[in-house]
């Protein structure tokens, strides 16, 4: 793994509860007001740090952490010198610096802490004109942290991205698929006319705004979407499509025109950066084999999938972001032929799952009846557990989780804690939980859950597409590497993993 994909995890945007600290406080003989630089990583992943510290009222110390080569500025708080140890946080990123001032107060040794990511090294050197003088004159105070622009005190949205965007190539280009939290703080009506993403330099990568901005609104089904409400909240379904990765900023802004007010007034948002999850995606082996299978309800921002928001456990997640439906057609295009009220007919029907990886089992349901096809039938309640129908989950490492649902009972073949290998058959497709057809549901995630659980993108190693289904014009079958197939697909896979 490449420095830079441990290093970019310095500045990711999150609510991590930290330890408790001690109260701000200067009790040493070493004073670390000033400006001090550091370097954390190494390689072309180092980032360039700065630290700009002074005295606040009441003696206690304030200061704010400048990540340079990712335009970001935050505060850093508990900052604390006792004796010769040396800690602050930085809360915005859920970090904690713990060090030790050298005895002639130039530099600062120590480790930087942040909640998911392994410790790393860290120093830091006084710039030498902010050095302490020896001598009994008063030394010149270094300038307080950067102020504020000249804006509203109080802005009316607040905006949060819950989960990280992370870069996955689909469609012979690179993509982000991700939701952006949107709550109007405001007492009238607050209608969001256009939306920009830029990156940490403030350059415009993409601009929205009519049409094509409401339709990545959660609610597009009622009139004015991009009115929220007084105290009201929504989401918005970003898409970003770009034809090489280096074209995508490693820090985005997402800047907010915005009418609110009585009588109504426009103004600008704009967030602070935004990291994109450098780490590359996991690839695996496809769960299914042989050809003219659809990624029915793949990856796009149409999808049911992708826009299926569930409270559950108390949080609202979206485990499906990446969830294919697979299904087979024949010749005409048609999933089955003969009674369609006969799974036997469906030409997906009694397909081997394969394992797409090494893993262990952690979830398995047997049991459950199938159902007659149709758009509303059920042969049981559909509650959390029977969701899923006959299903497996597969602990594949480091986080990430396999999903493959809607199995015909009795036809898993592997229990609860078995390892498995990459291409072992699971069991067979079939037509139970919540389907209206035989197909295999598949889908990554970062949890032990059917849907309680935040879906990742991943990519096969390779396969052939060849179009669309029901597109109006055939397409020329393509080789895909290193990609996942997107909403529609008709693929091909290998015969062996």
């Amino acid at each position: 793994m490449k420095s830079i994909l441990l290093s970019a995890y310095i500045l990711i945007f999150s609510g991590a509860t930290l330890l408790a600290p001690p109260s701000p406080q200067q009790t040493g003989t070493q004073t670390l007001e000033g400006t001090w630089e550091g370097t954390l990583g190494v390689g072309s992943g180092k980032l360039h740090l700065v630290l700009t510290i002074s005295t606040a009222s009441g003696g206690a110390y304030a200061g704010q952490l400048n990540s340079k080569d990712q335009g970001a500025v935050l505060p850093m708080s508990e900052i604390t010198v006792t004796s010769d140890a040396v800690r602050f946080t930085v809360k915005p990123v859920g970090g904690v610096y713990e060090g030790v001032l050298s005895k002639d107060g130039s530099e600062i040794r120590g480790t930087w802490i942040q909640t998911g990511v392994p410790p790393q090294p860290l120093s830091f050197q006084r710039v030498a004109q902010e050095a302490p003088s020896n001598s009994s004159a008063p030394a010149t105070k270094n300038p307080p942290p950067q102020q504020e622009s000249d804006r509203e005190f109080i802005e009316p949205l607040d905006i949060s991205i819950p989960v990280r965007p992370a870069p996955f190539k689909a469609d012979g280009g690179w993509n982000l698929l991700y939701e952006l939290h949107v709550r109007n703080w405001e007492d009238t009506d607050a209608t969001i006319t256009r939306l920009e993403l830029v990156d940490a330099n403030h350059k415009s990568l993409l601009s929205l705004s009519g049409q094509q901005l409401e339709s990545m609104f959660y609610d597009t089904g009622k009139p004015n979407a991009t009115t929220i409400g007084p105290r009201k909240f929504t989401f918005i379904f970003m898409s970003l499509a770009m034809s090489q990765r280096n074209e995508l900023s490693p820090a985005l802004r997402h800047r907010f025109t915005v009418k609110v007010g009585n009588p109504p007034e426009e103004v600008t948002v704009e967030t602070l950066p935004e990291l994109i999850d450098q780490d590359p995606v996991v690839v695996i082996s496809p769960p299914l084999r042989g050809e003219n299978w659809v990624a029915a309800n793949g990856p796009s921002n149409t999808s049911f999938h992708r826009t299926s928001i569930l409270p559950i456990d108390g949080r609202s997640c979206i485990p499906q972001r990446f969830a294919i439906d697979w299904i087979q057609i024949n010749a005409e295009g048609n999933t089955h032929k003969g009674n369609p009220k006969d799974n036997k007919n469906y030409l997906a029907y009694g397909a081997e799952i394969h394992a797409v990886a090494d893993g262990v089992v952690t979830e398995v349901q047997d049991g459950i009846p199938e159902n007659i096809p149709d758009e509303t039938a059920r042969a049981v309640p559909m509650t959390l557990k029977t969701v899923g129908g006959n299903h497996v989950i597969l602990d594949l490492g480091n986080g990430r989780y396999a999903v493959f649902a809607h199995m015909q009972p009795a036809s898993v073949r592997v229990k609860m804690g078995d390892h498995v290998r990459r291409g072992q058959v699971l069991g067979l497709v079939g037509n139970s939980g919540n389907a209206t057809e035989p197909h295999l549901h598949f889908h990554l995630c970062d949890a032990n859950s059917v849907l309680s659980c935040e879906g990742l993108p991943y990519a096969f190693p390779s396969f052939e597409s060849s179009g669309r289904w029901k597109a109006d014009s055939k397409q020329a079958t393509v080789k895909r590497e290193m990609e996942i197939p997107v909403e529609g697909e008709i693929v091909r896979f290998p015969a062996e993993p």
